[in-house]
């Protein structure tokens, strides 16, 4: 009987992901990553539309929390603490915390959090261009139905 390593185990576990599987953990990250605040934080801290009055052509930015709370029309404190705090486990923003006083912290994409943001500016993309005709569909249906 032969013994596996913890690696080849951990690389067994990668190629058996599978999300359409419920106890699959990838589909708890599907989860997590398509939750509209956290597609917004990533947003805004890849610098996706446009900062009042900062130049950062499209850069990945830091932001402290009350600039991503300001960009976040809607957020509550909660929600919004919950949400940097799940991206942080998950590795995709890294929180950064000066000694000032009072103290400064910030927030900033990783590298695992740039490439997810890369592919959600597609989705943010679809959904502002498309909103028009999704609208229109939802009344045509409505209509329909009613």
């Amino acid at each position: 009987m032969s013994t596996t390593t913890a690696a080849q185990e951990r690389l067994q576990a990668k190629v058996e992901y599978e999300a359409f599987l419920a106890t699959c953990p990838s589909r708890r990250l599907l989860a997590r990553i398509s939750d509209k605040w956290v597609t917004l934080v990533l947003a805004a801290l890849g610098s996706d539309g446009p900062h009042p009055g900062d130049d950062c052509d499209g850069e990945p930015r830091r932001m402290r929390y009350s600039e991503l709370s300001r960009r976040l029309a809607g957020v509550s404190q909660k929600m919004l603490t919950q949400t940097l705090r799940s991206l942080e486990r998950d590795g995709l923003l890294t929180r950064t915390v000066t000694p000032t006083v009072p103290v400064t912290v910030t927030y900033e994409l990783t590298d695992l959090g740039i490439s997810l943001q890369a592919i959600m500016r597609g989705i943010k993309a679809w959904a502002e261009a498309h909103m028009d005709e999704v609208l229109a569909n939802r009344q045509e249906y409505d209509t329909r139905v009613s």
